[in-house]
């Protein structure tokens, strides 16, 4: 009975329009009225809301935006570009390539797909637009290969799944390096399919000095994952520290060494970071105390006689979990979907024999490709309003894009290891 009063009460609330933390927190307060009648404590339900932000961890989700933010700032994403271009615009499909290989550089510096889109989108479609590309390619690509942001280090989203499934943000962190990677080829390589049917254009092939130049301008954001991984990896810092000095670095590079951020600028970005900290820290608190009440009401054992009546098989699990997921991400943004359904899904995990790091990878991808699918893809609506092309066109666009991005999300599911070796190799098991 309770299993149906949290999602009955859960789906009236979103179609109401209410944001997913007062959601969240409205859900837990009805279960514990309905469980425990006049003896709910509201002191409890204070202390279960503060424990859910008084985490450190946490700390890496404020400097991760900041340090975004300063790089989309400080004129960063046009020095990305230009590097890549002249590193792969040669390749067939040209400015396709060069839009998915910006996008793994930056991602190493933003942490959210949509901070890809807006940030680097504007300038690749820019760029594309005037080579003579199709503007429906031009959003596709732009909007397929910012998938790889929250994938690869820093990413937000694995923070927050970290945070939530109790999982090493560190491992997280350094899990999503190959998958990311595996991203970047496989929309490679469809771009040069495109391309070959296309008859898309290529740039020419740039000589050793042009190269020399342009990495010299690049050099700078091209060493932020370095600097964050090497300094995880080495135990020199923590990945809650590597956010902070992320962050400081950003700073650095825009402030004084590219002087394209000025101090009203900072004051802006500044009061942006701090609202959507304030925001996302909300929703992780309503979120661990709504884990919370979904434990006391033993919801996650319902669900696990649920799916025992349907497979214990770990690999059977995670395809049922995957198609869920990919359903959930046309409806759901990713940080509300995280925080709702994480609580619940790592006991399923647990009693199955499913690693949690493993799956936090597998969310995450799955709940990327819901953005750009309708009728809530916030990357549909982003790339809507830098480009000015109907969303329902970029949506039809995007289509073919699936194949690659599904391709990985199957071999990543099926093969585990992708995942795991390098955290289990630097960290240990």
């Amino acid at each position: 009975m309770e299993l149906f009063f949290f999602i009955a009460i859960l789906v009236v609330l979103f179609l109401v329009g209410m944001p997913v933390a007062f959601a969240m927190g409205i859900t837990g307060l009805i279960i514990l009225k309905i469980m425990w009648g006049d003896a709910i404590s509201l002191g409890i339900i204070a202390q279960r809301l503060l424990y859910g932000s008084n985490n450190f961890v946490i700390l890496a989700i404020p400097f991760f935006l900041l340090a975004g933010k300063l790089m989309n700032t400080s004129g960063i994403t046009e020095r990305i570009f230009h590097f890549a271009n002249l590193l792969v615009g040669h390749l067939r499909g040209g400015l396709g390539q060069v839009n998915i290989l910006a996008s793994m550089i930056f991602s190493g510096m933003s942490g959210l797909a949509a901070a890809d889109t807006a940030g680097l989108g504007m300038v690749e479609i820019k760029a594309m637009r005037d080579a003579g590309y199709d503007d429906d390619f031009s959003c596709a690509v732009t909007g397929a290969s910012s998938t790889i942001g929250p994938i690869v280090p820093p990413s937000v989203p694995l923070v927050i799944y970290g945070i939530l499934a109790n999982v090493s943000i560190g491992k997280l962190l350094v899990a999503g390096i190959i998958p990311g990677v595996l991203v970047m080829v496989a929309l490679m390589i469809m771009v040069s399919v495109y391309a070959r049917k296309r008859n898309f254009p290529r740039q020419p092939r740039s000589n050793v000095r042009e190269l020399w130049s342009s990495f010299k301008q690049a050099i700078g954001p091209i060493m932020t994952p370095v600097i964050l991984i090497g300094g995880i990896l080495s135990g020199i810092f923590t990945p809650t520290e590597a956010a902070a000095i992320a962050a400081l670095y950003a700073f650095i590079l825009g402030f004084f060494v590219y002087r394209e951020i000025s101090l009203s600028d900072l004051w802006e970005i500044l009061k942006e970071t701090a609202i959507q900290t304030a925001t996302i820290t909300f929703i992780i608190s309503c979120a661990m105390f709504y884990g919370w009440v979904l434990i006391r009401s033993r919801t996650p054992i319902l669900l696990l006689d649920l799916f025992s009546d349907i497979s214990t098989n770990p690999l059977v699990v995670l395809f049922i979990l995957n198609g869920f997921l990919l359903v959930i991400g046309c409806f759901m943004e990713t940080i509300a979907a995280l925080s709702i359904l994480v609580p619940i899904l790592i006991p399923l995990l647990l009693k199955v024999g499913i690693d949690p790091l493993h799956f936090g990878l597998v969310m995450v991808l799955n709940l990327m490709i819901g953005l750009l699918t309708p009728p809530f893809g916030i990357n549909l609506f982003i790339l809507n309003k830098i480009s000015n092309v109907p969303t329902l066109k970029i949506a039809r666009a995007c289509l073919p894009f699936f194949v690659p991005l599904l391709l990985v999300l199957f071999v990543i599911t099926v093969f585990p290891g992708i995942v795991t070796i390098l955290p289990n190799l630097f960290f240990g098991r």
